[in-house]
Order: structure tokens, then C-alpha cells, then sequence
């Protein structure tokens, strides 16, 4: 990978494309723009932008079950548990039984955790971060409420094509 990749157009092409498939190719780049962070995050700090947004839920929460994370991030819980086995190998999470209830545990970082659980320079979070700074309140809310419909849309559609399959 190159050091500085060529950034993605994120100015309306000339074609017609229309409000859906311009949204789409919006989306794309974002996910493209995730994936890249996620590598460079990965040669640089040691974890990916996943492992890095359940560092810092289990920083900001400490004692926060893997259950937890995983409707947080909006991931199945196999894939958390993947998450969370990498970051205990790496020694950067330890996982203790619940006092309240022996069959649940909870999450918490260690010293080397806590060390990369802090200024989020050179990661999504800060990209992130760096332009909600710049736009108004109402355009935040309204960029939140269109992530979250489509993304409630996605999941009833996987639903139906579950269905349809099974």
C-alpha cells in the first residue's frame, strides 16, 4: 500500500447517476474510506478500526460484556468474539467473571489497553471526529438519521433474504 493513496472523488460526477445511486457511490467511498483507515490503523497502531472502536467501548465502559459490544457495534456475536479473542491475545483486554452472575464476564483494559485507548489522531475515530467539528448540529442529526434508516433498512432486507433462502 502506498504511503499517501489517492484520495476518492467525493464531488458529484457528470453522469446522471440520481439521488440513490449517488448516495450508494457516497456510501461505497465511506466503506472504502473505512477499510483503508482500518489497514493503515493496523500497521501503525497494531489493532483495526474495529478492534480500536471496542477499546474504546470497554474504556468508556468498563466492565461491559461482550454481549454489550457486539449490539453496540451491530455485529453478531461470533464476530465479537473474534474482536475481543485478538485484543486478549495482544494482551490489551482481560476478561474477569461477573460478580453479580459467574456465567456472564466482563471486559476491561489492561495497561497496555489503557496506553492505546487515547487521542484518536490517524484513526477513523478522529477523521470522524474532525468533521463533525465542522458541520452544524442539524446536519449531524440529519446524516445520523439517514445512516440509521438505511442501516435498519439492510437489516429487514438480510432478514427477508434469510427467509426467502431457508
Amino acid at each position: 500500500m502506498s504511503p499517501n493513496p489517492r484520495p476518492l472523488s467525493l464531488k458529484p460526477v457528470s453522469l446522471p447517476l440520481g439521488d440513490v445511486l449517488e448516495l450508494l457511490r457516497l456510501v461505497w467511498a465511506v466503506d472504502h474510506g473505512l477499510q483503508r483507515t482500518s489497514k493503515r490503523m493496523e500497521q501503525q497502531l497494531g489493532i483495526t478500526g474495529p478492534q480500536r472502536f471496542t477499546l474504546r467501548l470497554i474504556g468508556r465502559f468498563p466492565g461491559i460484556t461482550a454481549g454489550q459490544l457486539a449490539d453496540a457495534l451491530n455485529v453478531h456475536a461470533s464476530t465479537m468474539t473474534g474482536i475481543v479473542k485478538r485484543l486478549m491475545k495482544r494482551k490489551l483486554v482481560v476478561r474477569r467473571a461477573d460478580p453479580l452472575d459467574r456465567r456472564r464476564s466482563a471486559l476491561a483494559l489492561t495497561g497496555e489497553g489503557r496506553a492505546l485507548n487515547v487521542a484518536p489522531e490517524g484513526t477513523v475515530e478522529g477523521a470522524i471526529s474532525q468533521v463533525l467539528a465542522t458541520l452544524p448540529k442539524g446536519q449531524v442529526q440529519s446524516a445520523r438519521a439517514v445512516l440509521a434508516a438505511l442501516s435498519a433498512a439492510l437489516d429487514v432486507r438480510e432478514g427477508e433474504l434469510k427467509a426467502a433462502a431457508g
